[in-house]
């Protein structure tokens, strides 16, 4: 069963985190990971609403939780946390 990793991010340095963004499509993919939604143009409609979206569907959990731990994602991952702040779930599909 596929899962999806979702991601509410405000970004408060650009330019760095330009720096980690431009690295996760292909570390991702290394995990058959695909980017379903990278920021991109949105609207909000209720809540709070973060300036920035990500959902990457994954094969199932353990792919994406292995992706997330992984020695590569976590080398970029302190840029990630220095230059936004985020909420982020891992959900399985249906």
């Amino acid at each position: 069963m596929s899962a999806y990793l979702i991601a509410r991010i405000t970004v408060t340095d650009p330019d760095d985190y330009q720096a980690y963004a431009s690295q996760t499509v292909a570390l991702a993919e290394k995990f058959g990971g695909r980017f379903l939604v990278k920021g991109g143009a949105q609207e909000g409609l209720e809540g709070n609403c973060p300036d920035r979206h990500v959902i990457i569907e994954f094969p199932d959990r353990a792919t994406a939780l292995d992706w997330y731990n992984s020695d590569a994602y976590q080398r970029i991952l302190p840029i990630a946390l220095s230059s936004s702040e985020r909420d982020i779930v891992v959900v399985d599909g249906i």
